[in-house]
């Protein structure tokens, strides 16, 4: 389901300035994207050195915002192309004052343009669109094309986190995952249910989780 136009979305967009990057390009062809040099000075962003993490696919940002006021002392990139949803994500922030937290309006495939290689301490990829019929395989976050996108991007022994409510997407993000060279750990079939602490829970995994659906969740690294 397509979110609803927010009303009056550009001022509002205009009023969140100072944490929203729009690197929309319609120039620039996803396929080219890596050889496209656009790259974002992630110190002069922030303004300090600490270690950056990616969220990609934020929606409305109540994951990427709750990580940033939990964790000062690390940077938040919440990438999200859905304009209309990312607003939220912005007044969010600047409602409750965070320094340490921008979101990227794009789609996942221009990253290669924008995040310098080796710049990303980790990677969180929670509750992305399955997409369901086997023709839109390669549009799934968790695809190969996709992972070798997020490889560049990554800190030597950077980890990638991935929740989701959808057995089979989590079924495929494994096996895709351990085709391209990641070796996974700490997998939970029921996350909810487990021993594991300090998760951060995202609104659809709020949804989710009240109609019964369990959380599976998974980390994976580059071996």
């Amino acid at each position: 389901m397509r979110p609803r136009h927010k009303k009056n979305l550009e001022s509002r967009l205009e009023a969140v300035g100072d944490y929203l990057i729009t690197l929309r390009n319609e120039s620039l062809n996803f396929a080219d994207a890596k050889n496209e040099n656009h790259l974002l000075d992630l110190k002069e962003l922030f303004g300090n050195s600490n270690p950056v993490h990616l969220e990609i696919g934020g929606g409305k940002g109540t994951f990427a915002t709750t990580l940033a006021e939990r964790e000062p002392d690390i940077n938040v990139l919440c990438v999200e192309k859905v304009r209309d949803v990312i607003v939220v994500g912005c007044e969010t922030a600047k409602e409750k004052g965070l320094k340490n937290i921008r979101f990227l309006d794009c789609a996942a495939e221009y990253l290669p343009s924008y995040i310098p290689e080796k710049s990303v301490e980790l990677i969180y990829l929670n509750f992305s669109c399955p997409y369901p019929k086997k023709s839109y395989a390669s549009h799934r976050l968790t695809s190969e094309r996709f992972l070798n996108i997020y490889k560049p991007l990554l800190k030597d022994n950077a980890p990638i986190y991935q929740k989701t409510d959808n057995m089979h997407f989590f079924e495929f993000s494994i096996e895709s995952f351990s085709k391209c060279g990641f070796e996974l750990s700490n997998i939970s079939l029921d996350l909810h249910n487990s021993d594991f602490e300090g998760n951060i829970v995202t609104e659809y995994e709020e949804k989710f989780s009240s109609q019964g659906f369990p959380i599976y969740r998974l980390e994976a690294r580059l071996k």
